[in-house]
């Protein structure tokens, strides 16, 4: 398995006893990106009603290196469990983003979820990003699908 480095750097007043991101397993794709609350929230967690959204802070900011984007997931035993996911997943922060890193939760469980200081709230995959060149064409080659749509394929 390559390893690549991905520096980090704290938000200023960002609780420096979080945990950095961090894979659980040896065979794990992401790696677990914890919520780092403001101070005064800190006691008490950042409270998501159902079918909120709210963007929760890391205290961290990235630098990718040229080539790669960070992918971030929902981790599956909080959409299990409790309905906690990510909207635009997977969000994509890209190599020139230096900005402080946020994940967007939504609530789509049935109850009010609590996010709390330290929690793990999202996955983070580094990867590798092809660029494409654009180029207007006469006509596509023809496929056995061709223009079907959803459930085109049939059902199984």
């Amino acid at each position: 398995m390559t390893e690549i480095l991905l520096k980090l750097l704290r938000d200023e007043g960002a609780d420096p006893e979080v945990p950095l991101p961090e894979y659980q397993t040896a065979g794990a794709a992401g790696a677990d990106l914890r919520a780092n609350l403001p101070e005064a929230q800190r006691g008490t967690g950042m409270l998501l009603a159902p079918g909120a959204r709210a963007l929760v802070p890391t205290g961290l900011r990235l630098a990718i290196p040229e080539g790669y984007e960070v992918q971030l997931r929902p981790r599956s035993g909080l959409a299990l469990k409790h309905g906690i996911t990510l909207p635009n997943s997977p969000g994509t922060i890209d190599s020139d983003y230096r900005g402080p890193l946020g994940v967007i939760v939504m609530n789509a469980g049935e109850a009010p979820f609590t996010v709390e200081h330290g929690m793990r709230i999202a996955q983070m995959v580094l990867a590798p990003v092809l660029r494409a060149r654009f180029e207007l064409a006469e006509a596509l080659d023809e496929t056995t699908r061709g223009g079907g749509g959803f459930g085109s394929t049939g059902a199984a």
